[in-house]
């Protein structure tokens, strides 16, 4: 393994604007939990409104190995997008700012500084995989095995929940499938080591998540290691991210810097079909989907299954990696924020005159210019044909609240005519 060092440079906990909402009492804004409501009642079959939002905080940056790009915010291959506006319309007429469709951004930028309302506890670079390591307040998620979710709950002994992110520096490309494990140290002795869970959440997006006990206030050492990715690379990454990579990151924490993280109720919202607005993380790429506008190819259509979003291209040429005439691409993203849908399994079926010309898998695939997707090389696409996209397995993470309803049952076949 690959190891590089990073050492903190700054310590500061960001406090998110709150952006504008009309009519009616929205949340209720606390430095601290007293208390963690009750996971809403009723709540939808979808992507729905959390009960809560916590902040985080960032603690610093490092510039090494491939880190040069990381200040950028600027997407280079059109695979994570800038910001998280939605291809479709917008929840219940309410105001929006920052321009996203359907979500309500409540953990978002800081008008006066420009910082996010998260806590990062540093980042680091090592080869082709760029590592940032963050930490709120302990919390509820849920698990998933095939079909089936399982609620993590609080226990007394949690200190923290601590996040981690993975991406390519140069393109900044989050990187969904490398599997994450971390060990925490004080002084050269070990404290904790999980392999933590891949993760959506509303605010984060796709990350590495879990909850950790510490002992106490003090420095620490966490060291993060990330696998091969299995996920098929195409284009320009194609033979990249084959070799473990680790980095290790020093952080402080104590028990009253935590309890400065901001933390808000929602209220009138809570359990509603709708999301909130993914986090503005200067430091770090979001795993956005590429925009309609962005994917190569000519989009030939969308679907939607379980509440998740699939928007169809097709690509005249395979990218490279891929052996064959032409090719399908299937971009899964979240309805509102098209964040990635990671870590499904789908097959497709193209017909065309009531005969299959393509019944086989749709693979997972990264590539810098159609992101996260699933695809297939074919003989050809005409008009008239039709794409069926079978989800065969879910999404296989982890889910925080108001994503762990969404994405698993009622996942049935989409179908997308070829114009």
């Amino acid at each position: 393994m690959n190891r590089r060092r990073f050492m903190q440079a700054a310590g500061a906990t960001g406090i998110a604007a709150i952006a504008g909402c009309t009519g009616g009492s929205f949340f209720e804004v606390q430095s601290s939990p007293t208390s963690i409501p009750p996971v809403p009642e009723n709540r939808p079959n979808a992507v729905y409104y959390p009960s809560h939002l916590e902040g985080m905080q960032m603690l610093g940056t490092s510039s090494v190995g491939n880190m040069e790009n990381m200040g950028n915010t600027s997407n280079t291959s059109g695979t994570n997008g800038s910001g998280g506006t939605n291809d479709s319309g917008g929840v219940d007429g309410m105001d929006r700012s920052g321009g996203t469709n359907g979500s309500e951004n409540v953990g978002g930028t800081n008008g006066s500084n420009g910082s996010s309302g998260m806590d990062v506890g540093g980042t680091s670079g090592a080869g082709d995989y760029a590592f940032g390591l963050m930490y709120s307040y302990p919390h509820r998620f849920w698990t998933v095995s095939g079909t089936e979710r399982q609620k993590t709950v609080l226990q007394d002994a949690d200190s923290m929940h601590m996040m981690a992110s993975v991406w390519e520096p140069r393109t900044r490309t989050v990187l969904p499938d490398t599997g994450l494990s971390v060990e925490i140290s004080q002084k050269g002795d070990l404290v904790s080591e999980e392999v933590i869970y891949p993760m959506l959440s509303q605010q984060m997006g796709f990350h590495y998540g879990a909850n950790f006990e510490l002992p106490g206030d003090g420095t620490y050492t966490a060291e993060l290691s990330a696998g091969a990715m299995n996920t098929r690379r195409t284009g320009a990454f194609e033979g990249m991210f084959s070799s473990p990579q680790s980095v290790e990151i020093e952080f402080d924490y104590s028990e009253q810097a935590k309890n400065e993280i901001s933390y808000r109720t929602l209220e009138d919202r809570a359990g509603q079909k709708g999301a909130v607005s993914p986090m503005d993380m200067p430091m770090m790429p979001q795993a956005y989907a590429p925009k309609r506008a962005d994917l190569p190819g000519r989009v030939i259509g969308e679907g939607t299954s379980g509440d998740a979003k699939f928007l169809v291209t097709h690509v005249e040429s395979p990218p490279a990696g891929v052996e064959g005439k032409t090719y399908l691409a299937a971009s899964a993203r979240t309805p509102y924020n098209r964040l990635v849908i990671p870590a499904m399994a789908l097959s497709g079926t193209l017909t065309r005159g009531g005969q299959a010309i393509f019944d086989g898998e749709l693979k997972r695939t990264l590539d810098p210019d159609l992101g996260y997707h699933y695809g297939a090389a074919v003989e050809s696409v005409r008009s008239g044909d039709e794409l069926a996209i079978t989800v065969d397995t879910p999404s296989q993470t982890a889910r925080h609240e108001g994503y762990e309803t969404a994405f698993l049952d009622g996942m049935n076949e989409t179908t997308v005519a070829v114009p």
